[in-house]
């Protein structure tokens, strides 16, 4: 990859569930040694420390976890996710995915700027696509494909500038997707990749595919990549294991295709959660996760003692 200029902002918000953790997650990030990893492959890196939210009034909702802290994370985030893009590659450190509502309308608004259009590869076993009104457990990092795609209305929530297309969506890694959720993907154009298809045939096709029709359609690249991405046997910090995930050599796969696209323009690292850590190991996988989407190759990457 060409050398690039590494934006690092944490978001440690924690308010899109109820198990708490991820508040730590940027600083965990940090620790292990993300920027020096990216500098050590010729990356020009700043981190320009937390974002906090815009100013807010907490009014509880019956249904909702946090909503309104969860909106004024959105505006903050959107508004520094697409200021770090005129300067280079935006890395947020989460933080829960509730997150991505801000980042990747960031990139939208950003990609719209630019007059190209924004692609999302979203590695996840969840597929975040509720609306307001179809979660049950109220939780917000279960909806922030719904918001950016303009499924429904997110009253107070920042405008879209046009919704995410469907087309322009790779969801990768899919094995826990509520019977409402999966109701309403099952009419969309989003490329769906779930654990049994990647048994079956691989993850290297269907990523080699949508990664074709982002540079066929000269596309920006925003990547969000969930701890629960991967099995929790590797990657154990996250409030939302569930078995049967990527294994460590598939995800490094997936970033090195990244990587050899040349296709990416953001990065979202999510769902760490440092409480539930084993001595680091996760959030040590997902800098070198991020190392690989960076330009890390095999013979270069470290054996940990």
């Amino acid at each position: 990859m060409t050398p690039q200029n590494c934006i690092l902002q944490g978001a440690p918000l924690d308010c899109g569930k109820i198990r708490r953790g991820c508040i730590m997650g940027p600083d965990a990030y940090r620790t292990a040694g993300l920027a020096e990893t990216l500098e050590s492959l010729g990356h020009t890196v700043t981190d320009i420390g937390n974002v906090a939210p815009i100013p807010y009034t907490d009014t509880p909702h019956p249904k909702l976890h946090r909503l309104s802290e969860t909106i004024a994370w959105t505006y903050a985030l959107a508004d520094t996710t697409e200021a770090s893009l005129a300067r280079g590659m935006p890395i947020t450190m989460g933080g829960d995915h509730a997150l991505a509502a801000g980042t990747v309308l960031g990139a939208m608004r950003f990609a719209a700027a630019q007059s190209r259009p924004l692609f999302v590869l979203w590695l996840d076993a969840h597929s975040d696509f509720h609306t307001l009104e179809s979660t049950d457990s109220g939780n917000l990092h279960g909806t922030p494909m719904g918001y950016v795609t303009g499924r429904s209305e997110f009253p107070d929530w920042p405008a879209l500038p046009a919704p995410l297309p469907y087309e322009n969506i790779a969801m990768i890694g899919l094995r826990s997707v509520d019977p409402a959720e999966r109701a309403a993907l099952q009419d969309t154009a989003v490329t769906r990749v779930d654990m049994r298809q990647i048994d079956e045939t691989g993850i290297a096709q269907p990523l080699g595919a949508f990664l074709e029709r982002v540079a066929e359609a000269n596309g920006m690249l925003h990547v969000s990549l969930d701890v629960d991405f991967l099995d929790p046997a590797a990657a154990p910090a996250v409030g939302t294991t569930v078995p049967g995930g990527a294994t460590v050599r598939e995800g490094h796969l997936v970033m090195e295709m990244v990587n050899d696209s040349g296709l990416l323009t953001s990065l979202d690292l999510v769902e760490l959660n440092p409480f539930m850590d084993e001595r680091g190991r996760t959030a040590e996988l997902m800098v070198d996760l991020a190392a690989s989407a960076l330009g890390r190759n095999v013979f270069d990457r470290p054996t940990r003692a």
